[in-house]
This record gives C-alpha cells, sequence and structure tokens, in this order.
C-alpha cells in the first residue's frame, strides 16, 4: 500500500485545493483512522481564507475589547498578556482550566448559535446548487472579484431570505466572507416589496404581453424569435419586468438573461447545425436604435458566407466603421 499510496500523492493526485494531502496527512498521523472533525480541523489550520476571517475578528473584535479592559496589550502583529512574567506556572495551569470552563459552559448555554456570524444560510444551500452558483461565478467573488483559494466563497441571497428572497439560482450570487459582510452591514435598504419589482409591466407594451412563441424561458425573462428577423432565428432575450434601460438590469435579471443566452445559443445550434457564430447586441436609446421601450437583447446567429465579408460584425451599425 505504500507505494500506491506514495504514487498517487506524487503523481496522480490533481490538486485545486490543498484539502486531499491534509487529509491523507491526518489519517497518517492518527493510526489511519480520524474522524471528520479532526481533519476539518485540519483543513481550517491550512485555509488562509478563514485564518484572514478570523485574523479580522481578533483585531476588530476580541482584541478591541481586552485592549479596552487593559488585558493585552498589541504591538504590530503581536498581543502581549499583562504581566504575564509574573504568573507562576500553577497560576498559568489555573487560568487556563478558567478558560476552558468559560468556553465549554458558553457552547452548553448557545449552542451553535455562537457560530452564527459564519452560518450565512440557516438553511444550508443545496451542494448542487451551491456548485452551479459558485461554478457560474468561476469560483470568484462576483462584487470583488477575490478568489475562492484567497478568501472563502459564500452563496448569499440577492434578495434576502427573510425579506421574501427566493431560493431560486437568479436570486443567488457567489460572494467572499467580506463583501456578504458589507453587504449585511450597510445595506438597510427596506427589502420587504423588492420581489414585487420583478413583476412590473405595463398594459400597453408588447413586450410585456407577449403573443408569439416563447423558447425558452425562467422565472425572471424569456425568449422568443424577432418579429423583424434580420436572419433566420434571431432570437430576442427580454426580462418579464417592464423598464427600457439594459443598465437598470438588477443582479437577479442579469443572472437569468445570461443563462438564456446561454441556453437559447445551445438551442439554436442543435436545431441549425449552419449557425457557426453570433452577434449580440443591445440598442439603448432612441439615438441607437431602439423602438420598443422595453429591455431587449438580440441574439443574431451567423453562418458562413451570410455577408461577403463578416469583418467589423457589430462595427457595421455606423456606416463605413465596421472595416479597420
Amino acid at each position: 500500500m505504500f507505494k500506491e499510496l506514495r504514487e498517487y500523492l506524487q503523481l496522480k493526485m490533481r490538486m485545486s485545493h490543498v484539502y486531499q494531502p491534509v487529509m491523507i496527512r491526518r489519517l497518517l498521523l492518527n493510526n489511519g483512522v480520524a474522524k471528520a472533525t479532526e481533519i476539518a480541523l485540519d483543513l481550517v489550520q491550512n485555509d488562509l481564507s478563514q485564518i484572514e476571517y478570523y485574523e479580522k475578528r481578533v483585531n476588530a473584535m476580541v482584541g478591541k475589547v481586552l485592549r479596552d479592559n487593559k488585558v493585552v496589550d498589541k504591538s504590530k502583529d503581536f498581543y502581549h498578556l499583562r504581566g504575564f512574567s509574573n504568573i507562576s506556572e500553577n497560576e498559568r495551569s489555573e487560568l487556563v482550566n478558567i478558560c476552558e470552563q468559560k468556553i465549554e459552559e458558553y457552547k452548553k448555554k448557545r449552542g451553535l448559535t455562537i457560530w452564527d456570524h459564519r452560518r450565512r444560510n440557516r438553511s444550508p444551500v443545496d451542494g448542487s446548487m451551491r456548485y452551479k452558483v459558485l461554478n457560474r461565478a468561476n469560483n470568484v467573488c462576483e462584487l470583488c472579484g477575490v478568489p475562492s483559494e484567497e478568501r472563502a466563497l459564500e452563496v448569499d441571497h440577492i434578495v434576502p431570505k427573510n425579506w421574501g428572497g427566493e431560493d431560486d439560482i437568479h436570486n443567488y450570487q457567489a460572494l467572499c466572507w467580506k463583501c456578504n459582510a458589507a453587504k449585511r452591514d450597510t445595506d438597510d435598504t427596506n427589502f420587504r416589496d423588492r420581489g414585487k419589482v420583478f413583476e412590473h409591466k405595463e398594459e400597453y407594451c408588447l413586450f410585456c404581453h407577449i403573443k408569439r412563441p416563447v423558447i425558452a424561458e425562467n422565472r425572471l425573462a424569456y425568449a422568443i424569435q424577432d418579429g423583424y428577423p434580420v436572419v433566420h432565428h434571431h432570437t430576442l432575450i427580454i426580462p418579464k419586468r417592464h423598464f427600457d434601460n439594459y443598465f437598470d438590469l438588477k443582479q437577479a435579471e442579469f443572472n437569468a438573461v445570461h443563462q438564456l443566452l446561454s441556453e437559447t445559443k445551445r438551442i439554436l445550434q442543435q436545431t441549425d447545425s449552419a449557425i457557426s457564430g453570433f452577434n449580440i447586441g443591445v440598442n439603448q436609446g432612441a439615438d441607437a436604435g431602439q423602438t420598443v421601450q422595453h429591455c431587449h437583447i438580440h441574439l443574431i446567429p451567423r453562418r458562413n458566407g451570410d455577408v461577403e465579408n463578416p469583418r467589423g460584425g457589430v462595427r457595421h451599425i455606423i456606416p463605413g466603421k465596421g472595416y479597420y
């Protein structure tokens, strides 16, 4: 077994994180057997994003409280217990025991609620859904862009769950714990009616009351064939909420629209094997050619030879500027 394990570690193991060697090391050190809790503790100790999280808690919370109460002093990155040199070995042991008693008493009193600051979702997001959200975000924070290797990512409800936000992939985003905490701490907007904004429609809007067949849809957007196609299978991706400006897309709608663009592209290519490219565009404002004042995105299939020279693509919206 030694040779097989050495071969796995040195040649076969594919690492996206430190998890595998950390777990194997713990099993080796524990005579081949270890509880999941023991392995989890080792993972936490090797997860720099977790260390960063608690380092900030030390400096901003517990370290500040103990400094204010004149129990510790701080010099650069080091904390010093006041009067430690005057404490005997027996006195130190007694103080350590008191600390451990206090910890156990508090755990029994509060249970898991003492870690609520790390348990963002009381009902954890399903594992497969969490994978989809993080995969869609390419394992980086969708606000600041930091990768998961540097800072732990959390699946966040865009519209908070306790204010009517749905357990739906279009209402999820991947945020690092730092951005998630900042959002929670600073956004005091009343979200209670936020969900209703997605239901807004105008009585006389063509796209609010569409009668053409729907190619694909999700909760916040749908796809239809363009009524005046420039090519066969010219498609429109349309948010269900009535608003005219693409730049007013809410994050949940952006997620929904992007998902439909990808899904519709796949459907069109399965339907027509001649499709070899796409133009994607938005006419935003009358001066840009917008004629229906309801946000929509054009997905225009392209085929080899459909124009004499396709070079420049969307640059041809300004005559003479397509070629360069």
